[in-house]
């Protein structure tokens, strides 16, 4: 039977087979009487045992988004703006000419454009809006996508196991990165919506 995933919503847990249970037996010290103290020893231990494994097991390619939305690095940004509002994203690739991931663009690259003094805060941006009576994003107006992208991207492959999507998110303290196939093409994204979709309380707070 195939591991189901763990979710924050009360879906389906992974199952928990008899090698987990087994394992989790071995980390119990002295001889083991199963009364329902022992029993729920066992199965929190085999239920961390079997997510451990699903960290281990589970790639990108089977929790990414595969219908990304994306933009080229000569796309205007009034459009990328759009876009995000559109699709309701806080990041997107940014393809060059040779369709290769060479970017991101995010909602903290905009605000830090946005504001003289590099903010990342939406709040601090509106603030900083109020007290100078002016919209911020004329600054930027009649730029395009490579104008204000993250570069080079922090990508990842369709076999990269999810506990290293998670080490990686964390030291690079990034929410989302690029899937390329064996081509170097895109193939997907995951976000940390994803991971925290998949492993609740794994990946830590946000960035």
């Amino acid at each position: 039977m195939a591991n189901k995933p763990i979710t924050s919503q009360g879906k389906t847990a992974p199952d928990i087979s008899d090698e987990d249970i087994f394992a989790a037996m071995q980390k119990i010290p002295g001889y083991l009487d199963i009364t329902p103290g022992d029993f729920k020893e066992v199965y929190v231990l085999a239920y961390r045992q079997a997510q451990e494994r699903l960290l281990r097991q589970v790639t990108a390619g089977e929790i990414m988004t595969r219908e990304v939305a994306w933009v080229s690095v000569d796309t205007p940004l009034q459009e990328v703006a759009a876009l995000m509002a559109q699709r309701g994203v806080s990041g997107v690739p940014v393809l060059d000419g040779a369709e290769r991931v060479v970017g991101i663009i995010s909602e903290k690259d905009f605000l830090r454009r946005m504001s003289s003094q590099g903010m990342s805060s939406f709040m601090a941006v509106v603030a900083e809006c109020l007290r100078d009576k002016g919209c911020k994003a004329v600054a930027i107006r009649g730029r395009q996508a490579d104008d204000l992208m993250s570069s080079p991207a922090v990508t990842i492959t369709e076999d990269t196991p999810v506990r290293e999507i998670i080490k990686l998110f964390r030291e690079k303290s990034i929410n989302r990165a690029p899937v390329l196939d064996a081509r170097g093409r895109l193939a997907g994204i995951v976000s940390r919506g994803d991971l925290l979709d998949l492993t609740p309380r794994q990946t830590g707070g946000d960035s």
